[in-house]
């Protein structure tokens, strides 16, 4: 694997374009968009983070806390959101302190756009799956504010649960899904993106307290569930009918942290504060098998166990392979205080790979540890069960499965490390085996806190807190020294 060179960012504000040709990044109040073949820059906007006029009227009637020229002040100026529009023609700045958000064009260097906000103030931005509309979520919760690039026109949503999840649009674009509070109860909205989102139904919500919400893949079904003092999930259709609600028995008493469709959209994976992921299908949506925590695993499971001293040995550069255990293994888990609230345990990641043929598990109360269960295909006896467990020496802060290939996973762990996983390896009798590997950083200042796919599954994004580098895959033709 290959490594670039350090680059600066401000508040992991780097990503991949859509065609992973460039990589967009945000210095404190000013845009880079670099190739991310060569790195080199292509592109750079100071993005104009003046205030709005509503801003500058509210900020005036406020006693000055801070003088214009301090350290808080200018930070406030500094960008807070980015994005790519889907066919990378445009991006987006935001300024949520500021109540701004700046709009560029890569093929035209000299265009422009400007979204203020009013009285309202602004928390989030982002783009539409159009690439040429753009949502503002406003503080307080107020409303959702959808402007237009093509008409220069704006539409309103009024009082949504949460700016930051309770909102989702459909695989294919056509509908955005709103979680709204209206007179103290919860219902949800369903907008034709392709008629200036005019209103299509509003119904009622069975919640108290909503959570969030997650559409499936295929579009036909929402699944909605309560705040953390509730396990409790609803199966909603697109029509508002309620086709099933799911509670485990005995109520675990705690609700709902990670929800995850099955790509084909047939199982739905519920995981808690216990220890358990419930795996819900598509005809009856009742539990078909129940994962849990493995406090001890049982032979014949792939363990991999990251290798003691192995940075030190090797300076920090090359990679080296986990080491396999054999016969049954025990792993360190935490005993939560559950008289303290949201307790260290249960769990706190669930992502399928693209296949979805391997379920991803993380749980805080054992952070070290990567579950890998695997999931029959269609022509397979239906028997989900743990496949590899993942052992590191230091908390996961991250995982993430390759958008591309289903057999290749990165994770970091906040050192000067990349840890991967794959089964995508070739053995001596000619099958596919599994490997993992811990790679070294070949940076002295560059902690590895975040990972990020590129689009194409090639490369992948290293954040610090205020750096990153690229890591790419070296091909075989490049090895072989080919073209």
């Amino acid at each position: 694997m290959d490594f670039t060179e350090i680059y600066k960012q401000t508040s992991s504000l780097v990503a991949f374009s859509p065609g992973a040709q460039f990589i967009l990044t945000a210095v404190q109040d000013r845009l880079v968009v670099r190739r991310s073949d060569t790195l080199t820059i292509t592109r750079t906007w100071p993005v104009d983070a003046s205030p709005s006029a509503t801003e500058t009227a509210l900020s005036n009637s406020k006693p000055k806390s801070n003088a214009p020229g301090s350290s808080s002040s200018l930070s406030n100026a500094w960008i807070t959101h980015i994005g790519w529009a889907c066919d990378s023609e445009y991006i987006l700045a935001a300024c949520a302190k500021r109540g701004v958000v700046n709009v560029f064009k890569i093929r035209d260097e000299d265009w422009s756009a400007r979204i203020e906000s009013g009285a309202e103030g602004l928390v989030k931005a982002e783009w539409a799956p159009d690439g040429r509309t753009v949502l503002c979520f406003s503080a307080w919760g107020l409303r959702v504010t959808i402007w237009s690039l093509v008409s220069g026109t704006a539409t309103y949503i009024q009082f949504p649960v949460h700016a930051d999840r309770g909102y989702a649009f459909r695989a294919d674009g056509r509908y955005f899904i709103l979680a709204e509070r209206h007179k103290s109860r919860e219902t949800l909205g369903l907008y034709d993106t392709e008629d200036s989102y005019k209103l299509v139904r509003h119904y009622p919500l069975p919640t108290a307290s909503l959570s969030s919400l997650s559409v499936s893949p295929t579009g036909n079904h929402v699944a909605v569930w309560e705040g953390p003092l509730e396990y409790k999930l609803y199966i909603l259709t697109l029509a508002g009918e309620i086709l099933a609600s799911f509670s485990p028995d005995p109520d675990p008493g705690l609700g709902i942290r990670s929800v995850a469709w099955h790509p084909g959209g047939a199982f739905l994976a519920v995981g808690g504060w216990d220890d358990k992921i419930y795996m819900l299908d598509s005809l009856s949506w009742s539990p078909v098998a129940v994962l849990e925590l493995p406090r001890r695993i049982p032979a014949g499971i792939a363990t991999w166990r990251e290798p003691t001293g192995w940075f030190e040995a090797t300076q920090g550069r090359g990679f080296l392979s986990f080491e396999r255990l054999q016969g049954s293994q025990t792993i360190p888990v935490t005993r939560p205080d559950l008289t303290k609230a949201h307790p260290k345990n249960g769990v706190i990641q669930l992502q399928w790979n693209k296949s979805g043929t391997c379920l991803m598990a993380r749980f805080e109360n054992a952070p070290s540890i990567v579950n890998i269960y695997s999931f029959p295909t269609q022509s397979e006896s239906f028997v989900p069960k743990l496949r590899s467990v993942l052992i590191l020496s230091n908390p996961v802060l991250q995982a993430h499965w390759n958008p591309v290939r289903a057999g290749s996973l990165a994770a970091c762990c906040g050192n000067r490390a990349l840890y991967t996983w794959s089964d995508e390896w070739v053995g001596e009798s000619g099958e596919e085996e599994e490997m993992a590997e811990c790679i070294g950083v070949p940076a002295k200042k560059l902690d590895v806190r975040e990972v990020k796919w590129a689009p194409d599954g090639k490369g992948l994004l290293l954040l610090d807190k205020d750096t990153f580098c690229c890591a790419f895959e070296v091909e075989a033709d490049d090895e072989n020294g080919g073209t």
